[in-house]
């Protein structure tokens, strides 16, 4: 069965099953910009480091929020810079993905109203299966019964970021579980170490923004 990207798999985490989003939305953008430059890194699309990208590959793949940043990237000459292109692709990171969720069947446009009167608009699962298909792989990891490829450390990581840690159901403290999640993604390779960091520091500098 072919993986859907790994922004796709952070979404279906990041929602309940009656779509509410479990983070900010500004918060979840990044860490969909994040998931989509660690599925570009992991696949030789683009090097990845100290915190200038490259693009190596600029072959469109059929994803919408993939094949809009790459030929943006191509065409900076200069060596891009990681946070610029991560700011810039969480514009309409969220939008998209779910926009694509939607086209794939994965995701059902739901409205109803509060109270009989307001309407309003979920995204809801189609199937239960989705998600359970994108968190079974970070509790494998985190229970140490499968040994994480790059793209499951990269989701790993970017679960601890955003704080989804109580999604995966997991008896552990939470504290616990968060710096399992990232000594997970930190332990793996330095493309993942790096993004994951990148996307936790711009989280926090996010919050601190808040209270200025």
């Amino acid at each position: 069965m072919t993986r859907p990207p790994l922004h796709h798999e952070l979404f279906l985490i990041a929602h309940d099953q009656s779509g509410k989003p479990l983070v900010h939305q500004h918060s979840m953008a990044l860490g969909l910009a994040g998931a989509v430059l660690l599925d570009l890194a992991l696949s030789g699309r683009v090097t990845v480091g100290q915190g200038r990208i490259t693009v190596v590959d600029p072959t469109p793949v059929g994803d919408a929020v993939v094949d809009s940043l790459v030929p943006l990237m191509a065409r900076d000459r200069a060596e891009g810079e990681a946070r610029f292109w991560i700011k810039k692709l969480a514009e309409d990171a969220y939008d998209r993905t779910r926009q694509s969720l939607v086209t794939a069947g994965v995701l059902v446009m739901v409205t109803r109203r509060r109270m009989g009167m307001l309407p309003y608009t979920r995204y809801q699962l189609a199937d239960i299966a989705s998600v359970v298909r994108a968190s079974a792989g970070v509790r494998s990891a985190v229970e140490g019964w499968k040994q994480p490829d790059g793209r499951g450390a990269a989701l790993c990581g970017l679960v601890g970021a955003l704080r989804l840690e109580a999604e995966l159901y997991l008896d552990q403290p939470s504290a616990r579980l968060v710096e399992r999640l990232r000594e997970i993604a930190g332990e793996h390779s330095p493309v993942v170490r790096e993004v994951v960091q990148l996307i936790d520091d711009m989280l926090g500098e996010a919050a601190v923004a808040v209270f200025r």
